[in-house]
């Protein structure tokens, strides 16, 4: 049997902060060692269960984050970045289930950290609800025929799962207290109950249906300027709704995942070409 996990770093047991997730921040060494020995605890669960291989990918930022000594060696890493399937890179129809670990909760809605695929994003909505990293990724999963098994992270992050994604087992490692609080288990508790949920995921695969694919697949996206929008809805079908949202339907999931890398390189464009008239005030 052949286990994907994806790994993000907001959603990591004692992560709450935004100089803990950004590299240069005092604390940012420190999550990365969090987030290795959390995807540790996933991998370990994933054999103990039965797995006859595990692929990890980096799903953080530059998406290079991972101590890769550190981790465990029966693991396969996928790392670096851009991606074209982005989080969720490399995933196929030889993965019997995808566990997502550290996850966080969408942009416009409450949690840790919470924010979709970027913070030059305001929020992203899928058919007019906001939707999270892990909605968007367990779509394209489902696209090759593989269900989302895990979902780990802070209770927002994991009840929006279990609202959404039928059958899917969740850790719950803290508590959102505010955006950038939480009340969080030890590591090593943390650990533990990442290692038992991976198994109970891995174990149920069998029976687990991959997320279903809307007929419609309309993304709108809330930008954080009006520039940047103007940007975006310059892509082919996407139009302005209002002075920093654009919409845009696409055909699938992957199409869905290119759209959003699109609107992100848009965004940071936007944002750079910004830099000299912000430094001019």
């Amino acid at each position: 049997m052949d286990v994907y996990i994806s790994v993000d770093m907001e959603g990591i047991a004692g992560i709450a902060t935004i100089d803990q997730v950004a590299r240069g921040g005092h604390g940012y060494p420190r999550a990365q060692e969090l987030m290795t020995a959390e995807a540790n605890a996933a991998i370990a669960g994933a054999f103990e269960a039965g797995a006859d291989s595990v692929t990890v990918n980096d799903s953080h930022g530059t998406m290079d984050n991972f101590l890769q000594d550190a981790l465990d060696d029966r693991a396969r890493l996928i790392t670096g970045s851009p991606k074209a399937q982005c989080m969720a890179h490399g995933i196929g129809e030889r993965h019997a289930v995808a566990l997502f670990v550290g996850y966080h909760a969408p942009g416009g809605c409450p949690g840790v950290l919470a924010h979709s695929f970027s913070s030059l994003f305001a929020w992203l909505k899928l058919n007019g609800e906001y939707v999270s990293e892990a909605e968007v990724n367990a779509l394209l999963a489902a696209e090759h025929g593989v269900p989302v098994g895990l979902v780990t992270g802070d209770d927002e992050i994991c009840g929006l799962a279990e609202r959404r994604l039928p059958g899917v087992v969740t850790a719950r490692v803290k508590r959102a207290e505010g955006v950038t609080a939480a009340d969080s288990l030890h590591p090593r508790r943390a650990r533990e109950l990442v290692a038992a949920a991976a198994a109970e995921a891995v174990r149920k695969a069998g029976s687990l249906r991959p997320a279903p694919i809307p007929d419609r697949l309309v993304l709108t996206g809330g930008f954080q300027t009006a520039a940047a929008a103007e940007l975006a809805a310059g892509v082919p079908g996407a139009y302005r709704v209002d002075e920093t949202s654009v919409t845009c339907e696409v055909p699938d999931p992957g199409t869905l995942i290119g759209l959003i890398g699109v609107w992100y390189a848009t965004s940071a464009l936007s944002a750079r070409s910004r830099l000299p008239l912000l430094g001019a005030r």
